[in-house]
């Protein structure tokens, strides 16, 4: 006997399928099954999983999806060749994109048009007709069904050992006699173990917003919708055996394997009439390449451009990086700041390009580790631009090449042990609170003391409600959520996307999203464009226009002065609050220890503060080889030249990859092997596979074991996050901007930063106290003054820096950029306000926005007091309507203010600032406390410096962030 399951949800059916894809694929195959559909519900989603896994156990998968319709029977369609896959495709694409992100709307028209070449079985609801005046609706549809697809119809068969099993067979085999339908079995398979069955009505708690408990309609009849065994089926299908024998007639006229699919990229409109790509790709990397070195090309960057041009040429990835300098050159001509880094650093077509910043032939980057011949692996180029203007550039994409050929990579967003714990606790009706209890220690979860942290918020794990309740969350945890949006992967093609994959709506208005995320897309040698957005950029070019404006300085990425010592002193001193990348704690510990001095310094700091070398202990060994370079010892030459620019200790990415290669004898393939291992940072664990054929290859090349152990285990450091040096490298260089920035323009640093947020590691309240450190005056917001973003004043009051920082009015909590704006150009048509009163007439504010700005004390070039702003904007309602529109000296018309409303002390002013503007320019909040600290013996931050190392000390402050970051022992801290 053999059979195949034609129809099959897999968790891809979001909270509906209860079995990962690969769950069951594996189970199929352990069945012997011919063949398996997944048929996920108005969805493509889990098809390459499914297809990666059953290519690896040799199981013959059938693509195809569970349709709805809003004026007709539901239907399961499979595509037998590509052409109808491709229909398939377009028909979900067009049901998505007409509704709401995540729901699928379609009528039977809509199926009509896309028909051809698929293979369709009609589903019918599962109960029997107790009367014929309810069946006649179903055989119309039937028959409609059998005017459309003939021979290509089925109707599917499903049984679960119900009571009326015997009787509900032979009720649709009537059916199908009656409409002429060939009959054929179906699971109608939502799981590929019957233990799945809580799992399954968890999911349906969480869909329908209820608890398990309470889900009696929705839920199953019993168990058996899960993939059964040859001995089952032929149990329940006793008698009809024709129908198993029929599922494998349906799958051999399905041909299609994703397998056949072939991605072309496109290629109009990227070269001129006559010219090829690569001929006009040629043209523009030499003419780049010029440009970069107008003196003379050097012979190392000729070498490497004729190589990495051969290779594109070969593989015909010129399209490609057409495509990429193109998006590149758009957000150039409309002065959006950009920088390409990640692999894409390691190429010389992409310095000569313009796309990215770092030429390889000074850093001796490795171009395999973006392009391999071996692997034949498509590149991945990610662009970073500035944060507030990357949706131009996705927009430019999109009317570039249209929304049926141009969409974003989707991610799968996933449950984790934090949401799995909060949704099962509220399907199981475990209390709210201790829910939340349970929720906030997630960290401690698989750990012997959760148990008792369980105990004490309420559920003992060891009780019935708290074995169902531990199953379930480790069931749940992995389990896709919904399809989101990748952060930037666009995805464009020669042909019709759509007929790729199916594409829907994103949250995001005038987004579309793809149904497969980057893995996927990997797997199938698909080319993405990452597009993502960098709030440091945005910064910088800020900074750059104030320069200019305000300095008469034209500065760029590319001529900011190199190996400035005032900056680098700064970054030495760990004074780097606001700079790219080294300004977290962790970050300013290690620069005065580190102490970077050059440009390729800053690319090591910026990789080696990472849980990678921290854990695989490379720190302190290249600290104290830094400290005296005289005692680094290799053990032969070939490791020298790869780690003898970091001192004997590799701390990127590549190296590990080169070592295994010099080392212990790794082909370049898995070389990139290891790679992949190394980014799967989480997934502790998975670099361990590697542990035997790296120290059995560097024993054969007579490395002595002590070091093989050693190499390793810094190699598996990199699985807990490691850095490539092309990505450092590219982070360097916006940490020397920023930080020359930050030393040269204190005030425009500051300024710019402050209009780029929400950016960086420190609250704005931070960002302003270091500026005033620095001798920067900083101004409040007053609606007079300020503009929406944060301007420059010429400072009037002496100090080192010549300009002062003025507040915008972005910095008042809740108040809306529209009104905003509009106060701003009323002041500038028409001068200043002289009173509350003339600013309410001439904006037309409400009294919830008057009152807004008493509160951050944005009134107080017209009141000069806080109380008084909110007393004369609580009584605007009672002014006259027909006052004067641009009479501006009648400030009588504002309330008298009362002499016993009194004025707000220092501590609630201070308190008052920091509830409208999260910051204060009076007072820091601890001040009022400073005499009882003093009595309590607690220092000061100032004081700290001068104590001995190893005193204990008291001291106190507020907290602005937390941070647990991991040992270097990789435990929670």
């Amino acid at each position: 006997m053999r059979y195949v399951e034609l129809h099959c949800r897999s968790n891809f059916s979001f909270l509906q399928g209860a079995s990962h894809p690969c769950e069951l694929v594996s189970r199929a195959s352990e069945l012997g099954y011919s063949a398996l559909a997944i048929t996920d519900r108005a969805s493509l989603a889990g098809i390459v999983r499914a297809h990666s896994a059953a290519k690896d156990l040799g199981l013959k998968l059938l693509i195809g999806a569970e349709l709805h319709f809003t004026d007709a029977p539901s239907i399961v369609c499979w595509a037998t060749s590509r052409e109808s896959y491709g229909r398939l495709c377009r028909l979900l694409t067009t049901g998505r994109r007409r509704a709401e992100k995540g729901e699928c709307e379609l009528c039977w028209d809509d199926l009509v048009s896309h028909e051809d070449g698929l293979l369709a079985g009609v589903l019918v609801e599962n109960s029997v007709p107790e009367a014929d005046r309810r069946e006649r609706p179903l055989i119309d549809g039937l028959e409609r069904f059998r005017e459309v697809f003939g021979d290509r119809g089925y109707l599917l068969c499903s049984a679960h050992r119900g009571v009326d099993d015997e009787e509900r067979l032979e009720w649709l085999s009537g059916l199908a006699r009656r409409t002429s339908i060939t009959p054929v079995a179906a699971g109608d398979v939502f799981y590929h173990l019957p233990e799945r069955l809580l799992l399954y009505d968890l999911l349906t708690a969480i869909r329908t917003g209820t608890t398990v408990d309470r889900v009696e309609g929705m839920r199953l009849p019993n168990s058996q919708y899960h993939l059964r065994s040859m001995n089952e089926l032929a149990s329940i299908y006793r008698g009809r055996s024709e129908l198993l024998e029929r599922t494998v007639e349906v799958a051999n006229r399905c041909e299609f394997s994703l397998d056949v699919l072939r991605y072309e990229y496109p290629e109009e409109d990227l070269a001129p009439d006559g010219v090829t790509a690569m001929n006009f790709l040629k043209r523009l990397v030499w003419d780049g390449a010029r440009t970069r070195h107008p003196e003379g090309v050097p012979k190392r960057l000729i070498e490497l451009l004729r190589h990495e041009l051969r290779l594109i040429e070969e593989l015909r990835y010129e399209a490609y990086f057409l495509t990429v300098w193109d998006l590149v050159r758009f957000a150039r001509s409309r002065d959006i700041l950009c920088q390409g880094r990640g692999s894409a650093a390691n190429s010389a077509v992409c310095f000569c390009l313009g796309i990215t910043s770092i030429n390889p032939a000074e850093m001796d980057l490795l171009f395999e580790r973006f392009i391999s011949r071996e692997r034949n692996e498509a590149p991945d180029i990610d662009v970073d631009f500035e944060h507030h203007r990357r949706e131009e550039v996705l927009q430019y994409l999109y009317t570039k090449y249209g929304r049926d050929r141009c969409g974003l990579t989707a991610t799968v967003t996933c449950y984790r042990t934090k949401s799995a714990i909060r949704e099962v606790g509220k399907a199981l009706g475990v209390s709210p609170d201790c829910t939340d209890s349970l929720a906030k220690a997630s960290e401690r979860y698989g750990e012997p003391d959760f148990a008792e942290l369980s105990s004490k918020a309420g559920l003992r794990l060891d009780g019935e409600l708290g074995r169902r309740f531990t199953y379930l969350v480790e069931s749940l945890r992995g389990f896709p959520r919904h399809l989101s949006q990748h952060v930037g992967g666009m995805v464009m093609t020669q042909g019709k996307l759509c007929e790729l994959c199916p594409i829907e709506n994103a949250a995001m208005d005038d987004r579309t999203v793809l149904q497969w995320d980057k893995d996927d897309l990997d797997e199938l040698g698909i080319l993405k464009v990452d597009c993502l957005a960098l709030g440091m950029l945005t910064a910088i070019q800020r900074c750059f226009a104030m320069v200019s404006e305000h300095y008469h300085e034209e500065l760029t990425l590319a001529n900011i002065p190199q190996n400035d010592q005032a900056t680098y002193d700064m970054i030495c001193a760990a004074d780097t609050v606001g700079v790219f990348q080294i300004e977290s704690r962790a970050q300013m510990s290690m620069l005065p220890r580190l102490r970077p001095r050059c440009y390729y310094d800053l690319v090591i700091e910026v990789a080696i503060v990472r849980p990678g070398p921290i854990q695989g202990n490379m720190v302190h060994p290249y600290l104290r080889a830094r400290q005296d370079p005289s005692t680094v010892k290799y053990p032969n030459d070939s490791i020298r030249r790869v780690l003898e620019k970091t001192l004997g200790v590799p701390i990127f990415q590549e190296q590990a990859m080169k070592l295994a290669v010099v080392a212990a004898g790794f082909t370049p393939g898995e070389a990139d092997q290891l790679r992949r291992a190394m980014a799967a940072w989480r997934r502790p664990g998975v670099i361990d596979q590697f542990r035997r054929k790296l120290l059995a290859g560097m024993r054969a090349r007579g490395l002595d074991e002590a070091f093989a152990e050693h190499v390793f285990n810094q190699i598996r450091g990199f699985g807990e996050y490691g850095f490539p040096e092309s990505h450092a490298a590219s982070f360097a260089l916006l940490v020397y901007a920023s930080a020359y920035l930050k030393r040269h323009f204190p005030a425009a640093f500051c300024a710019s930063i402050l209009n780029s947020q929400p950016m960086g590691f420190y609250s704005p309240a931070q960002l302003v106290r270091d500026a005033q450190q620095h001798g920067v005056s900083v101004l409040p917001p007053d609606v007079n003054y300020s503009d929406w973003d944060c301007t420059l004043e010429e400072s009037t009051e002496g100090d080192s820096c010549p300009y002062a920082v003025r507040l915008g009015l972005r910095m008042i909590r809740g108040l809306p950029e529209a009104i905003a704006h509009k106060i701003v150009e009323t002041r500038r048509l028409n001068g200043r306000f002289a009173d509350l009163s003339g600013l309410v007439r001439r904006t037309s504010v409400g009294q919830a926005i008057t009152n807004l700005l008493a509160d951050a004390d944005a009134l107080r070039s017209m009141t000069h007091d806080r109380r008084a702003a909110l007393w004369q904007s609580l009584a605007q309602d009672q002014q006259p309507k027909d006052a004067p529109l641009f009479d501006l000296n009648d400030a009588e018309l504002d309330e008298p203010v009362p002499d016993a409303l009194g004025k707000l002390s220092s501590m609630e002013e201070v308190h008052a600032d920091y509830s409208t503007l999260g910051l204060s320019l009076r007072a820091h909040p601890i001040s009022f406390f400073r005499e009882h600290l003093n009595e309590w013996s607690v220092s000061t931050a100032s004081q700290l410096s001068g104590l001995r190392d190893g005193q204990h000390v008291c001291v106190a402050g507020l907290v602005v962030l937390r941070q647990r970051p991991g040992t270097a022992k990789g435990l929670p801290s």
